[in-house]
This record gives C-alpha cells, sequence and structure tokens, in this order.
C-alpha cells in the first residue's frame, strides 16, 4: 500500500525544472495561502467557480489538515534562496456509500508562472496511483467549459473519459478500471 500522508516524489518538468510532488501538511497553511495570494482572479475562478479574495482559517485547515483515506490532497513545489514554495497543488475527496470510498471528485490550481509545463497532468498522475491503490474506480470533475487546459489534462490520463456538459460546467468521469 502507497504511504499516502508521507508521499514525496522528485519531477522533471517539461522545462526540466525539478519539483516535489507529495503530500500536504498541517503545517504547509501559511505556504499555502501564500500560494493563493499569488494566484490570478481567473485562476481562482476557474478553481472555485466564483471570485474569492482570500482564504479562511476554516478553508486552510480544510485543505491541509485531511486524512489520506477519503480526501488526498498533494502538493507541488519548488525550491528557492528562501526555501520551499509551493506552485500547485491537487487533492481528491472520496465520497459515495462505499468505505473506504470507490468513487472521488479531483480538483487543480496551478500558479500561472507555470502553466503549460504539466504540472497539472503530473499531479493527477500521482493522484490515480494512490487513488487506485487505495480502491478509488472513478474520478469525477466539474469543469468550467472555458477551461479547456483542465480537459486536454484530465483526457491524457490514458484511462476511459466521458465528458458531459451541463448548464453551467463539464461532468467528467475518468473510469481507473
Amino acid at each position: 500500500m502507497i504511504d499516502a500522508k508521507n508521499y514525496a516524489v522528485q519531477e522533471t518538468l517539461k522545462n526540466g525544472l525539478v519539483v516535489t510532488v507529495r503530500a500536504i501538511r498541517p503545517d504547509d497553511k501559511a505556504a499555502l495561502l501564500a500560494a493563493f495570494r499569488e494566484l490570478d482572479a481567473s485562476s481562482v475562478y476557474l478553481r472555485f467557480f466564483a471570485p474569492k479574495p482570500e482564504l479562511t482559517d476554516q478553508d486552510l485547515r480544510t485543505a491541509t489538515e485531511v486524512d489520506f483515506v477519503r480526501t488526498v490532497a498533494l502538493v507541488t513545489s519548488i525550491e528557492g534562496e528562501t526555501g520551499e514554495t509551493i506552485i500547485g497543488g491537487g487533492r481528491y475527496f472520496g465520497y459515495g456509500d462505499a468505505d473506504p470510498p470507490d468513487r472521488a471528485e479531483v480538483a487543480f490550481v496551478v500558479e500561472e508562472d507555470y502553466h503549460g509545463l504539466g504540472i497539472a497532468s503530473t499531479i493527477l498522475r500521482h493522484l490515480i496511483r494512490i487513488a487506485r491503490d487505495k480502491g478509488i474506480k472513478l474520478l469525477t470533475a466539474e469543469v468550467l467549459p472555458d477551461n479547456r487546459a483542465m480537459i486536454a489534462v484530465f483526457r491524457k490520463t490514458g484511462f476511459p473519459v466521458d465528458t458531459v456538459r451541463g448548464e453551467d460546467a463539464i461532468h467528467v468521469v475518468i473510469d481507473l478500471g
């Protein structure tokens, strides 16, 4: 079994930048808040489907204090002169009656300076690895129609992907078999 709570791997992005993909930790609150404050309003809207000027203390607790059973959260970070900087993150939330869950909703956000480097695809690949290990059979997502890049990330997983356009969002289902 994968130890999701202590998960950490290094990856090299398309541009050669080495990043760490690791489990989020409760002590990441300040770093996560700093990362959120670096996001453009458009990225926040694509992730939360609404303007969100700030993360509350409750938002930060929910984001960083996860059980790694029903919720698994990973961040992507780089090392700099002042230490680690979070540049992206992704998570899944298990749902349904199964215990442990066999379905989960997935969501991502990547800081704009790092778009197009494969960070979302990298995080998704690691989340899928953990999800399959934990018995998750389906990943779902709600994506705004304007977020073509995220739809492309889902389609490149190598797993069967269904999309259904709703009134306000596209519902994505990835069959992990």
